[in-house]
């Protein structure tokens, strides 16, 4: 039995370059520095609104890095971050690298509750502005896939309150392609104070 690990062409041609993974390495630190800077201006919006519960603000961002979701590499700035168990208040921005760039808004417990209704009251906006709703069990999956996010202007008002009201949790997100990499600070702040001032 042959039992060499062998590489194709294609794959032996990768492992003796190391000029891409240098690429890729100084393109995390880019996304980084980018996700640092969108978190210091997150905290001085957020100074200039009496919107979300001090023990929610006062925590500081957090940016977490991986190699593998689905295979890929990504990282994600939680800020407001609040996570126990049963109550959550986060805003998460992501960037998953060969994808996208988002922004989502996780509620459960407590925020689910006081804040539900004002999203609710926000539908037509929501549409809108391009945003999805999660329909999956699973509170922890970014992708768009049609088994995790429905795009909101696609539920009738019936559909969209059961999401809201009725589930463990609710995510409102929108993504944002790659190719919009030197104008996307911009977009997801612009998109980080609408959530915000959905809640007000």
């Amino acid at each position: 039995m042959d039992t060499k690990i062998r590489l194709s062409e294609q794959e032996l041609e990768l492992v003796l370059n190391a000029d891409w993974i240098l690429k890729k390495n100084a393109i995390l630190v880019k996304a980084k520095k980018l996700l640092e800077t969108i978190a210091a201006e997150m905290q001085e919006e957020l100074k200039q609104k009496n919107i979300i519960p001090t023990a929610v603000i006062n925590i500081a961002p957090k940016i977490s890095k991986g190699e593998n979701y689905q295979g890929l590499p990504y990282l994600v700035l939680d800020f407001p971050r609040f996570f126990e168990k049963e109550n959550i208040f986060a805003i998460r921005t992501f960037f998953w690298w060969g994808n996208f760039f988002s922004i989502t808004i996780q509620l459960s417990g407590i925020y689910q509750q006081t804040y539900s209704e004002k999203i609710l009251l926000s539908k037509s906006i929501l549409e809108a502005t391009n945003f999805s709703v999660c329909i999956s069990d699973d509170p922890w999956e970014h992708h768009f896939e049609k088994s995790n996010y429905e795009s909101i202007e696609n539920l009738t008002e019936k559909e969209f309150s059961q999401l809201i009201l009725k589930s463990s949790f609710l995510k409102i997100a929108k993504k944002f392609p790659l190719q919009q990499w030197n104008e996307v600070e911009e977009e997801l702040l612009m998109n980080f104070k609408f959530l915000i001032e959905l809640l007000d």
